[in-house]
């Protein structure tokens, strides 16, 4: 979002996407030129400037004119753009599980994720690491410790005593944070794609329990990338109830006790029934259902909410009739929710 958005509201946090594949070795180590292609160290130069004038953003960010800083957040979606890059015939889903098992291409990312790291520092920040592919990991074996991945062999600077799986691939990521960025918090997403089957929140805790989510901060989960309205126009009915936001919350509860982590809540629609359903302008009930209900949301163990949308032209802060800016400092001036321990 604009800075002036950001600064619209007492807002907390503030996350942007890190994504488009990552360098192929030996390329842009020192400069970016025209081998780095969408490599988001070279979204801005010097190489890795990107990142840090976010971070600097974050730290500079005021409200009603004086200085709020606000925590920046990155969401690290990099394995699938970067495993079509390497293999143009990879595939989102089991395609990309499987490609964690080639030491090349991993130790590529792992270089990546390195590199990331270094470059925080000492930095405050919170990531959040690889949207959907846990649960598409999931999807392959319910064991993630059954899922080859070449850990070893890609990472053995960092790596090398790591388990040779999904299991081992996600805590060589949680350990490499903490070797080299030790003031950020870092989680692991969960998606509630069967949310819909009985128990399904505790299978989920357990799944991320064995790939090791417990080491992380934190985990994230999501309720939808795009407005309902928009999912409505192409003939799919994504609306919630208060009964499917009920069963989402309970959801979410059941993965953070199970696994003993919080639950960010990321990527929300930022749609309102006011909304006239075309582009920009989409209808959805997310934001007002959450805000009219924070005890319950804190009572789920959830942490924060993040809100913003996973695609163009979906509705967003400056278009949405100033409801979410206007959410967020009515709660502000009201004492805000004490998160529930």
């Amino acid at each position: 979002m604009p800075d002036a958005s950001a600064s619209a509201a007492p807002f907390d946090a503030r996350y942007l996407y890190l994504a488009g594949g990552v360098r192929q070795s030996g390329q842009c180590t020192n400069s970016c030129d025209g081998s780095c292609g969408q490599w988001w160290g070279c979204w801005n130069t010097p190489i890795g400037q990107y990142a840090l004038f976010f971070m600097q953003a974050a730290a500079n960010t005021t409200w009603q004119s004086a200085s709020r800083p606000q925590i920046p957040v990155f969401t690290y979606y990099e394995l699938l753009q970067s495993a079509k890059g390497y293999k143009s015939t990879v595939n989102e889903g089991t395609d990309e599980v499987t490609i964690a098992n080639d030491a090349t291409f991993l130790k590529l990312y792992l270089d990546d994720w390195r590199f990331l790291l270094q470059t925080l520092g000492t930095s405050q920040a919170i990531l959040h690491v690889e949207p959907d592919f846990w649960a598409y990991a999931r999807n392959v074996n319910t064991n993630p410790h059954l899922i080859p991945a070449a850990v070893s062999a890609a990472n053995a600077i960092d790596c090398s005593t790591h388990e040779n799986s999904m299991s081992g691939l996600a805590k060589c990521m949680l350990s490499m944070t903490r070797k080299y960025a030790p003031n950020t918090k870092v989680g692991l997403h969960a998606s509630a794609w069967l949310i819909g089957n009985s128990g399904d929140g505790p299978a989920t805790g357990n799944f991320m329990s064995a790939l090791g989510a417990g080491d992380g901060d934190f985990m994230v989960t999501d309720v939808s990338d795009r407005d309902a309205g928009y999912y409505q126009s192409i003939g799919q009915n994504r609306l919630y109830s208060d009964a499917d936001h009920v069963n989402f919350l309970a959801w979410s509860k059941a993965v953070s006790t199970t696994v003993g982590k919080p639950m960010i809540i990321w990527q929300i629609p930022l749609g309102n029934m006011n909304q006239n359903n075309t582009n920009y302008h989409w209808q959805d009930n997310h934001v007002d259902y959450f805000f009219a209900h924070l005890n319950d949301v804190a009572n789920s163990k959830v942490a924060a909410l993040l809100f913003g949308a996973g695609a163009d032209m979906q509705t967003t802060i400056e278009t949405d009739g100033n409801n979410l800016i206007n959410k967020t400092t009515t709660n502000w001036q009201s004492g805000g929710q004490q998160i529930c321990q």
